[in-house]
């Protein structure tokens, strides 16, 4: 069994069997023709049930063989122009081939004596980011495993920072359109139920300055300790971006920790165009940023800057094996002083080789060009009778629904709308994503890939509409 160890001696058995694995990659690739093949859990689940993996094919094109039919040729492929689904985004060459050497050689970013060179790749990248974003000199951050533990390390920082033994009477205040590991994160922190104070939005789905001013009052009032404000660049359902210079002074004037979660409108700091919208980021004490979402990198790629690098030390804990505290004063940069992780992988590499490939305006040029085509989709949704829609996007995010004509009863539009993303997922045509506004569904495009036009727009519209109008032909069948 040595002969499957990577080493100098299987150099060459490498080489034969991770070629062979792109080649098979290579041509799926070129001969998908739709995102999704349609397959049901029912009709997939049994044959990976019936896998024995006690006894092992002993031969690499065998297990390629087997992987094909379990699945490759029923993955989910997000490179599709008609993938408009989830924050998924295509992904770019140069940090494919990160990803394969990093996988190689497999060196763990906790400490020096396990990276090194990889250690001050990954610290580069982190003061170039928080030089795009501007937090300043003193800035330092470290790469996570996504946008849920960035905002996690970001809260447990504010929480310390705030240096209160009472629990209970912290609040952190975020829109009600934020993302869910908001709340998450309070109760892994040991915060009360009540922790999270919900911000309404406004008609533009962006944070009520009004209403944060008035929580941020009423909450010194009753004698309640303002933790965090987080602040959403780039909401998960419609893009929208609070406020961010107004909240920031709201903060400045309480006091208050400002976190950004930027985890999607991230990939503005490339922008070319529309760098403007991110204004007042700077004032941030922390800022979430993936770059597996807007920078077309793969998962995992993310980070959690700070303003202050002293912050970090909330995240530090020493151990005699790994990172002794003689380590600092001898300046040895052990980067799990910084993480909620320990072993951790090399995934700064893969946006290394991108930017020293395309440079930061090439991701900035597809960032901008997925923005400007949701302007188009939201030009074909608003004067087309059939759909409703929501919002203008900020980024590239478009949330409407189908309202057919002789259709006036909400619930039977929701059922309809329903049907229709079923359908369209179960044939493999398109593959979009739903959400609630308002206790009503909706639908929801996620643009994110340059190759999609404003004709794949048109055309899964018109999928959907044909949908929706045969659920509700079968539906007044049964009524009759």
């Amino acid at each position: 069994m040595r002969s499957h160890l990577l080493n100098d001696l299987t150099a060459e058995h490498y080489r034969r069997s991770v070629t062979e694995g792109v080649e098979r990659v290579a041509a799926k690739l070129a001969a998908t023709d739709r995102p999704f093949t349609g397959i049901t859990v029912d009709a997939l689940a049994p044959r990976i049930e019936g896998i024995d993996l006690d006894r092992p094919l002993h031969d690499t094109s065998d297990a390629l063989d087997e992987l094909e039919e379990l699945y490759l040729r029923d993955a989910i492929y997000f490179h599709h122009p008609r993938y408009l689904a989830h924050l998924n985004c295509p992904v770019v060459i140069p940090a494919v081939l990160g990803e394969a050497v990093l996988s190689a050689v497999n060196s763990s970013l906790d400490t020096w004596d396990q990276s090194a060179g990889g250690t001050l790749i990954e610290r580069r990248l982190i003061d170039w980011t928080t030089g795009r974003l501007g937090l300043g000199p003193a800035a330092d951050g470290v790469f996570t495993s996504g946008g849920t533990q960035s905002n996690l390390q970001a809260l447990l920082l504010a929480r310390e920072e705030v240096k209160t033994d009472d629990l209970g009477r912290l609040r952190i205040f975020t829109s009600e359109a934020s993302h869910f590991s908001v709340k998450k994160s309070a109760k892994l922190l040991g915060l009360g139920p009540d922790a999270v104070v919900s911000i309404p939005v406004g008609p533009d789905r962006r944070m009520r300055t009004v209403a944060l001013a008035r929580e941020l009052e009423r909450c010194a009032q009753d004698g309640l300790v303002p933790m965090a404000v987080v602040a959403t660049a780039g909401s998960t359902d419609f893009g929208s971006i609070d406020p961010l210079p107004e909240i920031a002074e709201l903060c400045a004037r309480s006091g208050v920790w400002m976190h950004v979660d930027a985890a999607y409108g991230c990939g503005l700091l490339a922008s070319l165009r529309h760098r403007d919208r991110l204004a007042g980021i700077e004032r941030a004490d922390s800022v979430t940023v993936d770059y597996h979402k807007s920078f077309f990198q793969p998962v995992s790629s993310s980070a959690v800057l700070v303003r202050d690098a002293a912050t970090l030390r909330h995240a530090t804990y020493h151990a005699e094996y790994l990172n002794p505290r003689r380590m600092v004063q001898e300046r040895i940069p052990n980067q799990v002083d910084k993480s909620l992780q320990t072993t951790r992988r090399f995934d700064a590499l893969k946006l290394w080789l991108t930017l020293r490939t395309m440079g930061a305006d090439g991701i900035g040029q597809l960032f901008d060009e997925v923005c400007e085509l949701a302007q188009e989709g939201w030009k074909l949704l608003a004067v087309d009778p059939r759909f409703d829609v929501v919002v203008r996007p900020e980024l590239s995010t478009l949330v409407f629904r189908c309202i057919p004509t002789a259709v006036t009863d909400p619930a039977e539009i929701d059922r309809a709308n329903l049907y229709a993303r079923k359908a369209l997922f179960a044939s493999g045509d398109a593959v979009v994503a739903g959400t609630k506004v308002g206790g009503r569904h909706y639908l929801k495009f996620t643009l994110l890939n340059p190759e999609t036009t404003a004709d794949d727009i048109s055309a899964v519209l018109d999928l959907i509409a044909g949908h929706a109008e045969q659920y509700l032909g079968e539906s007044l069948d049964r009524a009759c």
